[in-house]
């Protein structure tokens, strides 16, 4: 796809447009709160991170940053008001589905916005998931997104290094050998063994190593090296690439494929483990596998949709804007161009459906009649996912910043890795392409 520009005047105004909708989607949730849905057709709202409230109070600090307006931090309160009484009715702790997220979005506003009351309610929520451990686990998942792993990232990000330890522990006697390393299973009672960072071994890595590192316990970090030693022995696609099954034996065959390239489940999310391994083991062989991993990306033939089933998602979680924020964190710390960016950009804007009421992006089930799905307002599959990648990617375009107002628990920071380096920054004039 060569000679795709993008109008960062024109990005700027999508997010807007996508914000608005956002907005529009909220439900009054009684003294001054506010929640969302899972989809607006819903009745009930959601609190959790991946597709509730708590996911969508980031790109309102965002918003609030990125613009300077204090209408988005007002926002941000009203949502966190909803959050509170949500650290006693959730019935789940992990980091995505639970109360960990809402423990971390409520932190975020306390120190984004200075709101006591959130700060007060993020710390119950936290003795909340402490007191609900067992020993070993928080329930039938012990992955990342609904298990251990998410939750010692979230307890880590929201400041409770010794919960974050105590999630992260029990991995160590429960690990399963393999003749590279080791893994673990994502579920109770499950044959199938997952290799990627939302279900999978990667996803354990990630902690192991972020909080292994951030608290002083080597043991951690050296078990996440034998973790990723699992994973990299699976690769398919060397020495070039990178590319890794969903999982052996292969998880829903019916329903999932056997390859992706997404956050979730392919190279996408796997360069991001690959990054933070870089960064904290120092060791040139990390940053060597995170090129493999947007090598084979890059490659994919995504975002085209080549085929059904190949390509249906342009959300954080499982698509475009995914892969948009590995792009974006390229261009900053390796001094990519920023074409491919750009095409993932276009294509977002290309798939946006927008009119007086804003811009939302439908996902696409093949199998389903209709096959489009109604648009989403959250992080994982909607607009807060959608606008927050965007709005970097803007910041990114027009004066050389890549950094987030709220860092994503299991996406590092940016870190500068050339002397000097500076990105493309390509004029921002209305009317002119924004070319590689």
């Amino acid at each position: 796809m060569t000679g795709v520009g993008v109008v960062v005047d024109e990005v700027e105004a999508v997010a807007v447009d996508g914000l608005r909708w956002l907005l529009g989607a909220a439900r009054d949730t009684g003294g001054g709160g506010l929640g969302w849905p899972s989809r607006p057709s819903d009745t009930a709202v959601r609190p959790m991170l991946y597709d509730g409230t708590a996911g969508i109070v980031p790109v309102l600090l965002e918003a609030r940053r990125h613009f300077g307006d204090d209408t988005y931090g007002d926002t941000a309160l009203r949502a966190a008001r909803s959050l509170v009484t949500a650290v006693e009715e959730c019935r789940d702790d992990s980091l995505y589905f639970g109360r960990t997220g809402v423990a971390l979005a409520l932190r975020a506003v306390h120190r984004e916005l200075g709101d006591g009351a959130a700060g007060a309610a993020a710390g119950r929520a936290l003795e909340r998931v402490r007191a609900d451990f067992d020993g070993t686990r928080w329930g039938e998942l012990f992955e990342l997104m609904g298990g251990n792993a998410g939750i010692g990232l979230g307890a880590l990000a929201a400041g409770d290094a010794e919960l974050a330890v105590l999630a992260l522990e029990p991995y160590a006697r429960t690990a399963e050998e393999t003749p590279a390393g080791v893994r673990w299973a994502h579920r109770l009672g499950i044959e199938s063994r997952l290799h990627h960072l939302s279900h999978g071994t990667l996803g354990i890595v990630y902690a192991l190593a972020a909080v292994g590192t951030a608290t002083g316990r080597s043991d951690l970090v050296e078990l996440a090296r034998a973790g990723a030693a699992d994973v990299v022995s699976l690769d398919e696609a060397g020495p070039d690439g990178f590319l890794v099954p969903h999982s052996d034996p292969q998880y829903l065959p019916d329903r999932i494929e056997r390859h992706s390239y997404g956050w979730c489940h392919g190279p996408a999310g796997d360069a991001q483990v690959f990054r933070l391994l870089r960064d904290v083991l120092a060791e040139p062989g990390w940053a060597d596998l995170a090129d493999r991993c947007w090598h084979t990306v890059t490659r994919s033939g995504l975002p085209a949709r080549l085929r059904p089933g190949f390509w249906d998602n342009n959300g954080r979680c499982c698509g475009t804007a995914g892969v948009l924020a590995l792009a974006c964190d390229r261009i900053a710390e390796r001094g990519d161009a920023p074409h491919f960016a750009q095409v993932l950009v276009a294509d977002l804007l290309a798939r946006a459906t927008r009119d007086a009421a804003g811009a939302r992006w439908s996902n696409v089930e093949h199998r389903a009649t209709p096959s489009t799905l109604e648009p989403r307002p959250g992080w994982a599959m909607g607009n807060a996912g959608i606008v927050r990648e965007l709005l970097r990617f803007v910041r990114l375009s027009e004066a050389d910043d890549p950094h987030y107002a709220f860092v994503w628990p299991d996406q590092p920071p940016v870190r500068r890795l050339m002397a000097g380096l500076q990105a493309t920054e390509p004029t921002r004039t209305a009317g002119t392409d924004v070319m590689s």
